[in-house]
């Protein structure tokens, strides 16, 4: 397997496990918050491809799906059109909210469809490009690439620790329920901004 064949077995990971965490939930679920604290799962998944649409199109030199398809348009969410979700308070983790699983799964699937177009194409040293001068290293390709792959996936598991309003069907076994316990820590709010001194995820470098 070729690196760029890594790339897209990564990414199509990413996929499976967004659309195991969303499919078949109701609207209740979906925008349900585990407390005021934590994130629901709208907020996951729409930061994640938030975040990937992002990097990837400034990575391919392309602009964002979500301002040039509509999808901002058919969110209206109160925010800056290029708001990622980075530093969002309680409140605004609140405001992201859908009606349906539908829009979330048609942004993240426009999104992951032109990553993998993109990744497929890379070949010999294009991870080592320069993307961002503004980190000490500066970051690569393959860099970005990666810290993308890891945040998607960390949001993604996140989302599939089930609110409480959800059916007794859906939820995990004792093993599983175990494991949300330990994980509900991991779906509070972000409030870390980029800034000297503070420390910053993954994907924003």
């Amino acid at each position: 397997m070729n690196t760029a064949g890594m790339l897209v077995e990564a990414f199509d990971r990413v996929g499976e496990a967004v659309h195991a965490a969303v499919e078949g939930l109701p609207p209740d679920d979906l925008n349900a918050r585990l407390d005021e604290g934590a994130n629901s799962i709208s907020w996951l998944v729409w930061h994640l491809t938030r975040i990937q649409d992002d990097h990837i199109a400034d990575a391919s030199g392309t602009a964002q799906i979500w301002l040039t398809e509509g999808w901002a348009d058919r969110f209206a969410l109160p925010f800056d059109a290029t708001d990622t979700g980075y530093g969002h308070s309680s409140d605004e983790v609140a405001a992201v909210r859908v009606d349906s699983a539908a829009p979330l799964l048609g942004y993240f699937d426009a999104v992951q469809e032109r990553t993998l177009d993109f990744v497929a194409g890379l070949e010999g040293h294009a991870l080592d490009r320069i993307v961002d001068e503004g980190w000490s290293p500066p970051v690569t390709l393959g860099v970005r690439l990666i810290s993308v792959v890891a945040e998607d996936l960390q949001h993604a598991g996140q989302a599939r620790v089930r609110p409480r309003t959800a059916p007794e069907s859906m939820r995990a076994g004792p093993a599983g329920r175990r494991a949300q316990t330990r994980a509900q820590s991991h779906r509070r709010c972000h409030t870390r901004r980029k800034s000297a001194g503070q420390a910053v995820s993954s994907s924003e470098r």
